[in-house]
């Protein structure tokens, strides 16, 4: 049977400039491999062992044992340009995307879109609710994504922790959760999640085994619902001690521990 090996990409995988942590001496920093450009610029980086792992593990495994596990819009994943052939399928939208062969599976989306109509409050009324609250001292851009859940960008040194606090307790009650990942503060539906669409990607695939990664809350699911798993030193898991039985608590943080989880999968692939 395939092994399916699902796994969050940003700050799990890639990263940005400020997430690489390269804090050893820059002689001895690893060479990077640029797989995001946006609006001209280098945005996200690999290693290049990590790359190479990558794309050795995808030459030699089916094309639908790699799926891109993101909470970015589709139009966001197709930025990343990773290494090897392109994945078959990809979750998108925090799971309310299925993407196959880089289009959108419209039978998934709308069976997403009826179970967040039955079960959660409006987007409309939590995105009113977050841009009604915020402080402009701190908030520097608002937006919602894909049509499903809503998130700010903010001033992360200037954003005060209650207000996280109470905005989760707020959402709690109307079928939502809330994320602070870097800079972004996210209002996510909970029926909304990743391991929800991986597992369809595994019924329709007949994997037999799933192994993921993730860094953030959000990934919680995806972790839990995976026969193993791997989270960075880094992130708001391992900031709160976040841990399972089968999920190993790595030490190493940034763009090192990225090249540790790929060469973790290619492993157990």
């Amino acid at each position: 049977m395939t092994t399916l090996i699902a796994s969050d990409l940003d700050r799990t995988l890639i990263y940005s400039t400020a997430a690489l942590g390269l804090a050893m001496p820059d002689t001895q920093a690893p060479r990077l491999l640029c797989v995001e450009v946006y609006e001209h610029r280098p945005l996200s980086y690999m290693t290049e062992t990590a790359a190479a792992l990558l794309a050795g593990m995808a030459r030699t495994a089916p094309a639908a044992a790699f799926v891109p596990a993101t909470t970015r819009t589709p139009e966001q994943y197709g930025r990343i340009r990773l290494p090897g052939p392109p994945p078959e399928y990809a979750v998108c939208a925090n799971g309310g995307e299925l993407l196959v062969h880089g289009e959108s599976d419209p039978a998934w989306r709308a069976q997403v879109r009826r179970r967040l109509a039955a079960e959660c409050a409006p987007l409309a009324e939590v995105h009113r609710h977050l841009v009604s609250t915020a402080d402009p001292a701190w908030l520097l851009k608002e937006r919602t994504a894909a049509d499903l859940f809503a998130y700010l960008v903010v001033d992360r040194p200037n954003l005060p922790e209650p207000w996280v606090k109470e905005l989760a307790e707020w959402a709690e009650g109307r079928g939502w959760t809330v994320s602070l990942q870097g800079r972004k503060v996210y209002a996510v539906p909970k029926p909304l999640t990743k391991s929800a669409a991986v597992a369809e990607v595994a019924r329709r695939t007949g994997a037999g085994t799933v192994l993921s990664a993730g860094d953030s809350l959000l990934d919680a699911d995806l972790l839990l619902a995976a026969d193993r798993a791997w989270r960075p030193g880094h992130g708001e898991l391992a900031a709160a001690g976040w841990s399972a039985p089968h999920v190993t608590a790595l030490d190493s943080c940034g763009v090192l521990a990225g090249e540790e989880i790929v060469r973790a999968f290619a492993e157990g692939a």
